[in-house]
């Protein structure tokens, strides 16, 4: 076991785990932050996203040890203060879940798409989900999310 000290939504934390322990892992139930979901465990569907140091990764793929020094976003720290930000609000007025599995990830890749490129156009929002699925929704309503979003950019 390895004392891991970490810096997850803005607060830094140690968390006790295997050397070869997954992010996914250690966040979930070494820190029971449960909204980072497990899906197929292999990097393809994307319900493990969260973000470090700003780029959207599939935790279920991070060692949680090359994590330390590096901050790590995950969809508990989007909201403030009990407050949904407006990307969250937008999913929900555009109907960008159903099940609700995909969502975290989904928003996860969708922060850093927005950080990265504030008014992306459809095609882009298209390449900055791939890796993400969602077998329920359609995925129209996470693009007229995203695009709302981005239409608010300033």
């Amino acid at each position: 076991m390895a004392r891991l000290k970490l810096r997850i939504n803005g607060d830094d934390t140690e968390v006790e785990a295997r050397e070869t322990a997954l992010l996914l892992d250690v966040l979930r139930e070494g820190l029971e932050m449960t909204g980072t979901k497990r899906g197929c465990e292999t990097s393809h569907c994307g319900a493990c996203t969260v973000l470090l140091d700003g780029i959207a990764v599939h935790s279920c793929v991070v060692l949680a040890a090359r994590c330390e020094g590096k901050e790590i976003t995950t969809v508990e720290g989007l909201s403030r203060d009990g407050e949904l930000n407006e990307l969250q609000r937008l999913f929900l007025k555009h109907g960008a879940l159903q099940c609700g599995y995909c969502t975290p990830g989904m928003l996860m890749a969708s922060t850093a798409l927005l950080r990265r490129n504030p008014r992306p156009t459809l095609e882009e929002i298209k390449v900055g989900l791939d890796g993400n699925l969602c077998r329920c929704t359609g995925y129209t309503g996470i693009f007229e999310a995203i695009q709302a979003c981005a239409a608010r950019a300033k």
